[in-house]
């Protein structure tokens, strides 16, 4: 949800105390225009940039919706002053979130040239401020969430192994947690994979392993997994890029977590044009 205290920072941002240059009279129509293919996200935010100037939006494609160059993804209609201090906003958010979902599309288009069964993931390498954003344009794209803070899930990391021990992190960890909330244990060794399935993850990550030892790693937490006659999700994570995507889609892991997705997506080109359509 964006609220309008977001939306006001944004523009406070943007605008200053003393905005000499939007001071144009009258009404006028705008439209946010791609100028490369991608995947549409971020329109509910700027749509809300708007809607706080007071400016109508009377047309917008959905966020996950496939565009082409020269699509028309958004109109609005409303004072031409409070039209052109939105754009700048609205065009710069947009543009980022169409971005992330559409490295996301790509990646997901990749894993899917292998098998349907690999999901695509978020992290929580997101920019502060935007974190809804991104997460939402990792969901248009066609990717998964992954946590959205760390109240949705303990992931022990390499740190919380070495201040505590694995196992005993992991006990500890149990203790403090609602029973509906998982527990992820990260590994950097194959061997570790089963040792944490035993200790009770629900979740092992296999941690910048190349496609062959997260393949040895996902194998050895299967048959743990099976003595043990639990589930337990293999996933994959670090260094992983769209191009190395398939390669890591063979090797059995039930998710490819990417931190690329959201801190190295280029934003989709947009240009936000007013007046009559077509000069």
């Amino acid at each position: 949800m964006i609220t309008d205290a977001q939306v006001e920072s944004w523009l406070r941002e943007d605008v200053g105390h003393h905005d000499v240059t939007n001071q144009v009279p009258g009404e006028t129509s705008g439209r946010l225009v791609a100028k490369e293919d991608g995947v549409a996200a971020g329109l509910d935010a700027a749509t809300a940039v708007f809607d706080y100037l007071g400016v109508t939006v009377t047309e917008r494609v959905d966020d996950g919706t496939v565009i082409d160059a020269g699509d028309v993804v958004l109109r609005v209609e409303g004072p031409a002053r409070e039209v052109l201090r939105g754009e700048r906003v609205a065009v710069n958010i947009a543009g980022h979130a169409s971005g992330v979902a559409s490295r996301t599309r790509r990646a997901v288009e990749a894993a899917r040239t292998v098998g349907n069964d690999v999901r695509i993931a978020a992290t929580r390498k997101t920019t502060p401020g935007l974190r809804g954003i991104e997460k939402r344009a990792v969901v248009a794209g066609g990717g998964d969430t992954h946590r959205l803070d760390l109240s949705h899930m303990v992931m022990v990391k390499d740190n919380h192994i070495e201040e505590l021990g694995l196992d005993a992190a992991v006990e500890r960890f149990r203790e403090r947690v609602s029973f509906a909330t998982k527990i992820e244990v990260e590994v950097e060794e194959p061997g570790d994979a089963p040792r944490a399935a035993a200790a009770g993850a629900d979740v092992v990550l296999l941690d910048n392993m190349d496609p062959a030892t997260t393949e040895r790693a996902a194998d050895l937490l299967a048959e743990r997994a099976a003595e043990l006659g639990r589930e337990v999700l293999a996933e994959a994570s670090g260094g992983i890029t769209v191009e190395t995507v398939p390669d890591y889609a063979t090797t059995g892991v039930d998710v490819i977590s990417m931190g690329s997705l959201t801190h190295s997506a280029a934003s989709l080109d947009y240009s936000f044009r007013t007046g009559v359509e077509g000069k």
